[in-house]
């Protein structure tokens, strides 16, 4: 099985550059599920149902959410009759959606999606490591499902870390979102499971955090109440991470970073070439 995971989308340049480049991916490289974390896609902030429905048409799979799941207000409502948007399953129990899905892909395999934001420097929600391991008990990989990718929507890279060591074996990829940033520590921990700190985002890295430059250095500057920040103007970059897994075993087997466009170095799976 060919995965491919692709990190926040910020505003209209990450959009533009899945839009564009995704269905072709897709193609070149015989994926067999993509899925992409979509929580700033609406202007840096949320999303939105007709945003939502472009990353389904480009080719995502499913769409992770994080802690701005809910900054436009739409989401609580549309969310219920999407069930390839998924919000963190570690929120309280009655919040609207849910936060794992087993979606049937185009290719014929069953993938579990599990979304889980992290407790350090975030919002305190339910433990996230006994939320993910009840989806994990009731679909256990290589048996009900074929592959398991898992974001942890997380501020702290020990908290991923310590996440993707106990998933170890039991997961397809675990991979990190939220900061925004690519890491290079994409690897295959010593269980079969894929690993990534954060997959970065899909967004203008001409920019801080995919938010215009200006606004963000003066709030640090001044420490004073300013304009809204605006995500960046510029091209956006595709940047994640590709997973081979066996079919058997639903394990991974090669790993490589995604990064196409322009301001970082680009990379690709060689391998699938």
């Amino acid at each position: 099985m060919r995965l491919l995971f692709l990190g926040d989308i910020v505003g209209r340049p990450g959009r533009s550059a899945v839009i564009e480049r995704l269905p072709g991916l897709r193609d070149r490289w015989q994926l067999d599920c993509v899925v992409i974390n979509g929580e700033n896609s609406a202007g840096g902030f949320g999303i939105t149902e007709a945003i939502c429905d472009e990353i389904l048409n480009a080719g995502a799979d499913a769409i992770t959410l994080g802690n701005h799941s809910w900054d436009q207000r739409e989401t609580l409502v549309f969310i219920e009759r999407q069930p390839r948007l998924l919000r963190p399953v570690n929120y309280p129990a009655g919040t609207p959606g849910r936060g794992a899905n087993l979606i049937d892909t185009r290719s014929g395999h069953r993938v579990l999606v599990v979304n889980v934001m992290g407790r350090l420097y975030m919002d305190p929600l339910d433990d996230p490591f006994a939320a993910v391991d009840r989806e994990l008990e009731t679909c256990p990989l290589g048996q009900v499902a074929d592959a398991i990718i898992v974001d942890v929507h997380a501020e702290a890279t020990s908290e991923k870390e310590a996440m993707g060591h106990h998933l170890d074996g039991r997961a397809s990829l675990v991979v990190g979102t939220h900061t925004h940033v690519p890491t290079a520590d994409h690897r295959v921990l010593p269980g079969g499971t894929a690993y990534m700190s954060d997959a970065g985002m899909c967004g203008d890295y001409d920019s801080v955090l995919g938010m215009q430059k200006e606004e963000s250095i003066r709030r640090f500057l001044q420490k004073t109440p300013g304009t809204r920040l605006e995500p960046g103007l510029g091209e956006g970059t595709l940047s994640g991470i590709a997973v081979e897994a066996d079919d058997r075993t639903g394990l991974a087997k090669r790993v490589a970073a995604v990064r196409l466009g322009p301001n970082l170095e680009e990379t690709w799976p060689r391998f699938w070439d």
